[in-house]
């Protein structure tokens, strides 16, 4: 198989194995809700280390990676600084930015990308999907680097999205409209096909027609006052008795939703299923109801927003335009849908905005799902632009006029008007669906395209999302010389987390680490259980020093990693 080859390439082949383990360091003052690693995380630090830092953690338990990097257009100004120990590579620290006069900007953003692609796939999930948006200037260099890492076989598809309507300005002899999402998996595209070889088992309960359905929860993990028009009383039909949601939690739909799942016998009732424990109803789910089971089509053309779409809805939440050409809200929620089931761990590392962060919450809201995000921003801006959008999502904020949002755009053809009945039902379709959602449905054709929108006016805030997340910085690189004198002491839930995953090659959860004295247990891997034993070079391992009764920081001189 052909090979892509660039200046550079031999010094970042594997310079993600050299990347330090730098901890994760929250900050409960810029986060939402309770501080904690295994939820929601906004990480502020440079996204090569961020990354290295998560596989602890989350190597193999990442569904969906979507990123959208630099194009390298030459006037982006992006900074190449990895500390990649190499004379060449050192150079080219000292010329940064990269612009267009700038002859090695392509190697350059290969040498930049190569480790990231490196760690996304050990991040993923066995049939996790990454996601990357890209454009003419790279779309060639980043497919030769994702065969080379992924397997050519591993390659879903490339999907085309127009990004704005009419001829641009430039004086480019042709006037570009369309960007790329460029789409890989760990498994083969024959195996993937983006979950037709999933797990069946949990459709498993008959129904009595000769289909089988999973029974999946109903409720989602949000407050009745992050949510308050997603806590009520759900009576079953049938029988008259009434269900509230457990404390903590909500429904998955607003009324008007639910009451067309319980029409149409969605709805699993506890008083119908006495010889089950069950206590809160829950959802009748079907193989063919899950987002995954349908196929994308490559083109997206009229079915998601154009960049401009992005750029009113960060007006509309700060008041002002904070940030260039973000993505649309549309394009990335479609994406999320697609490829991340109702439970998937989404990552991006080159957050900017805050995008998917905000897609993600919205589609919670939208299909009932509990996906949880990690968003990673080098920038400045990582806490007054991106984290801020997030927490504005979240809680709602200020706005005065009228919101649209995008619900189906479709450029009309001869053959639309000769199934203009076909074209019409769908319409039709989306008035019962989502009216409940907005004070209106407007439709509308111009420039030879149909564009069919919610339109709700609003008089003084728009209602929040809910969630949370944890906001972290990165801290010192763990350095084992350093530890032994003193000079870097991690905590034990740190450096047990990265033992752990050095040591086994498996993810720690952190609810199973018990410490006490400087000792500790870390968990169960697939063959052991594993301990963290410390002591101090003055005591024996079952006695304590008054050093070590005084400090509020375990501090052993020699460790050892017990395995059981």
């Amino acid at each position: 198989m052909p090979e892509l080859s660039f200046k550079g390439k031999e010094f970042v082949f594997n310079h993600h194995l050299a990347v330090p383990h730098r901890p994760l360091v929250p900050d409960a003052a810029k986060s939402v809700g309770e501080a904690r690693l295994d939820g929601n995380l906004i990480i502020h630090g440079d996204n090569l280390h961020a990354l290295k830092s998560l596989l602890p953690m989350y190597a193999g338990k990442v569904d969906c990676v979507f990123i959208d990097p630099p194009y390298n257009t030459g006037n982006e100004g992006w900074c190449y600084n990895d500390n990649v120990n190499s004379p060449m590579m050192q150079q080219w620290l000292n010329e940064n930015p990269v612009g267009i006069e700038d002859g090695l900007r392509h190697d350059k953003w290969c040498a930049m990308m190569w480790p990231r692609l490196r760690l996304f796939r050990e991040l993923l999930t066995s049939n996790g999907v990454l996601l990357v948006c890209i454009d003419d200037n790279e779309q060639q260099s980043l497919r030769s680097i994702l065969d080379d890492i992924f397997g050519r076989s591993g390659f879903l598809s490339t999907f085309v999205w127009r990004r704005r309507i009419g001829s641009s300005m430039s004086m480019d002899w042709v006037s570009t409209d369309h960007e790329y999402v460029v789409a890989y998996s760990k498994l083969p595209k024959e195996v993937n096909v983006t979950g037709s070889e999933r797990d069946m088992s949990k459709y498993n309960i008959p129904d009595g027609a000769g289909r089988f359905y999973a029974s999946m929860p109903l409720t989602v993990g949000m407050t009745k006052d992050m949510r308050p028009n997603q806590w009520y009383e759900l009576i079953n039909p049938r029988t008259g008795k009434g269900y509230w949601p457990a404390n903590g939690r909500v429904w998955g739909y607003y009324p008007p939703t639910m009451k067309e799942k319980v029409a149409a016998g969605l709805i699993i009732w506890p008083d119908n299923y006495p010889d089950k424990k069950m206590t809160t109803p829950r959802l009748k789910t079907y193989p063919e109801d899950a987002k995954r089971d349908r196929k994308p089509v490559s083109s997206w053309l009229d079915n998601t927003g154009r960049t401009e779409e992005g750029t009113k809805v960060l007006k509309d939440i700060f008041g002002e335009v904070r940030f260039s050409y973000p993505k649309p809200l549309s394009l990335v929620q479609t994406l999320v849908e697609q490829f991340a089931p109702s439970h998937s761990v989404v990552l991006d590392s080159f957050a900017g905005s805050g995008t998917t962060a905000h897609a993600v919450l919205a589609a919670n809201q939208k299909d009932g799902g509990e996906r949880q995000f990690i968003l990673v921003e080098c920038e400045e801006y990582a806490d007054h632009l991106t984290a801020e959008r997030v927490r504005r999502v979240i809680g709602g904020y200020s706005f005065q006029g009228t919101q649209r949002e995008e619900l189906m755009k479709k450029s009309l053809t001869f053959t639309d008007l000769k199934n203009s009945n076909k074209v019409l039902m769908q319409i039709a379709s989306i008035e019962n669906m989502e009216s409940h959602r907005f004070d209106k449905i407007e439709k509308k054709v111009k420039d030879g395209e149909l564009l069919v929108e919610g339109v709700k006016s609003i008089t003084d805030r728009v209602e929040g999302l809910g969630g949370s997340f944890t906001y972290c910085t990165l801290g010192e690189a763990i350095d084992m010389d350093k530890m032994l004198t003193g000079e870097n002491l991690p905590g034990f839930e740190q450096l047990g987390s990265l033992l752990f995953h050095t040591a086994t090659n498996e993810v720690i959860d952190p609810a199973n680490i018990e410490v006490k004295d400087g000792h500790g247990y870390l968990g169960e891997s697939t063959s052991f259980h594993v301990w963290l034993i410390g002591r101090c070079s003055m005591c024996s391992p079952a006695m304590r020093c008054e050093f070590w009764r005084k400090t509020t920081s375990w501090m052993p001189a020699t460790w050892s990693v017990i395995f059981a």
